[in-house]
């Protein structure tokens, strides 16, 4: 147990950096709290004087001033007069954790053996934690700080903290969803898409895998099939087979989905039909009203994922949906390629028949999601904040996708993409033989990161010549650059400037 003037260990226990995104007194209170919970601090050992914690931590007295205080208001700590600052014993009745458990206490819990489906052997996602650290991030997914709308998120979020506001929101709301939340999706993000749906007909989600697990563990079983893109959404692959379906690989060419190729005894399409996964393509209006034929006559239900389709195309289709006359198109949206990834929010536009079952399971999985956050994101929607946002990122990413090909023709001509307008990505095919496994590598020793094209294809062997290059997180100016080094990286010498 460290003294009071174990100078060394405290300031060990109270490690704090200005790398970090929380102020400095935050993270003094969070250190203290977490050395009292941990019983690294007994309650008889008073703490350090203010003085002397703000010197060995270099800070200002007056920051370990406020969180001495603030923990006193807390009850975490007790202030004595002359004498300083002790732990409250109070806080020390909790358990402590318990002590690692020895091999004598019996057989270890064979966890592998009991669980009823392999998640975890499902293909992962590419992950990139430190994308945003790097020089050149072709990430697909992530957010540009440089873009995001802060002061008009921060207040919608300070609205959503009046008091009548909490009211609002606090309270439990079962299998509910912000009534102010779906008017928005309703008058403001389906018509952009063509789409008019009641308010029964639409259900929020914690974003657009969420509406897939839930529509996979409602609606299928075993041995149900389901059609798919070939290559196509790898994350719906893995929730479709987690629900016991049976997947049928549709090629995509061109034009989109290949619907000459749709089998006939498939339960569900799965479709992407306006910017296709991974390669951008939108479907064209020949298979669109195609596609919905098919799917009339053999009483099939079309699952529509239009996750970018809030961005603005130079020349933009209306969704599958709003052609739907027999309501057996299914509508998942996002707002994850406007607002923000992390944010989870999504929805389900259905039947009402539908989407009242949905609301039955939802209630068991996660009542509702944060309501705090459905009436932030109504706000943000209500005062114009998302259309203003959607304009100036569609502006953005056109602009950046068109530097991206031309420095691909540029420094790459060897390298194809696809004929596309609109999306936040560009599919590329390398040369035969390519391994952009083996290039990802490569890339990433020169702080370059792309996206292998593999894991989109389901066939054995997967093709290893494509990759994914994502625009929504790199800047403008980083572009070229980063092509080129990606250049270098394929072992070609770039060309000069």
């Amino acid at each position: 147990m460290p003294q009071r003037n174990d100078s060394a260990i405290w300031s060990g226990l109270f490690r704090i950096s200005p790398d970090s995104g929380q102020t400095l007194q935050a993270q003094i209170r969070q250190a203290i709290v977490a050395a009292i919970l941990d019983r690294q601090i007994a309650a008889s050992m008073p703490l350090p004087s203010c003085r002397i914690l703000a010197e060995k931590l270099g800070v200002a007295r007056g920051t370990v001033v406020l969180a001495f205080q603030q923990l006193v208001d807390q009850g975490f700590l007790i202030a004595r007069e002359r004498r300083g600052h002790f732990v409250n014993p109070e806080v020390l009745t909790t358990p402590a954790r318990p002590s690692p458990k020895s091999a004598e206490g019996g057989n270890e819990v064979d966890w592998k053996a009991l669980r009823q489906f392999a998640a975890s052997d499902m293909p992962r996602p590419a992950k990139h934690e430190n994308w945003i650290k790097s020089s050149y991030p072709f990430v697909y997914g992530q957010f540009d700080p440089a873009l995001f709308p802060t002061a008009e998120w921060r207040e919608c979020n300070r609205m959503a903290l009046a008091v009548l506001e909490i009211r609002n929101w606090a309270a439990d709301m079962v299998d509910r969803d912000d009534p102010l939340l779906i008017e928005q999706i309703q008058a403001r993000l389906l018509p952009r898409r063509g789409i008019f749906a009641n308010p029964d007909e639409i259900i929020v989600t914690l974003g657009a895998q969420n509406a897939l697990y839930m529509l996979a563990t409602l609606l299928m079983t075993r041995g149900i099939k389901v059609a798919m893109e070939e290559p196509g959404y790898p994350d719906a692959r893995s929730i479709f087979r987690l629900a016991g379906a049976e997947l049928a690989p549709v090629p995509v060419d061109q034009n989109g989905l290949v619907t000459s190729a749709l089998p006939e005894d498939a339960r569900f399409i799965f479709t992407t039909p306006s910017h296709h996964c991974p390669t951008m393509v939108p479907l064209s209006v020949e298979r669109r009203h195609d596609l919905l034929a098919r799917a009339a006559r053999n009483d099939q239900i079309i699952i529509e994922d239009g996750y970018d389709s809030q961005l603005i195309d130079a020349a933009p289709q209306q969704a599958l949906k709003s052609l739907d006359r027999s309501g057996r198109v299914i509508y998942v949206g996002s707002m994850s390629k406007t607002l923000a990834p992390g944010l989870r929010m999504g929805y389900i536009v259905a039947p009402a028949e539908l989407i009242a079952e949905l609301r039955a399971l939802r209630r068991f999985m996660l009542r509702h999601p944060p309501a705090n956050n459905q009436r932030a994101v109504a706000l943000f929607l209500s005062l114009g904040h998302h259309e203003a946002l959607v304009r100036r990122l569609s502006a953005a990413f056109e602009e950046r996708r068109k530097r991206l090909t031309q420095a691909v023709s540029a420094f790459l001509p060897e390298w194809r993409s696809t004929e596309t307008s609109g999306g936040t990505s560009i599919w590329l095919e390398g040369p035969r033989g390519a391994d952009t496994r083996g290039l990802a590598e490569a890339a990433a020793a020169r702080s370059v990161i792309i996206e292998p094209g593999d894991r989109f294809f389901d066939r054995t062997p997967r093709p290893t010549q494509f990759l994914r290059l994502g625009i929504s997180s790199i800047a403008l100016q980083h572009i070229e650059p980063g092509i080129r080094e990606l250049a270098t990286a394929a072992g070609r010498r770039p060309a000069a400037a």
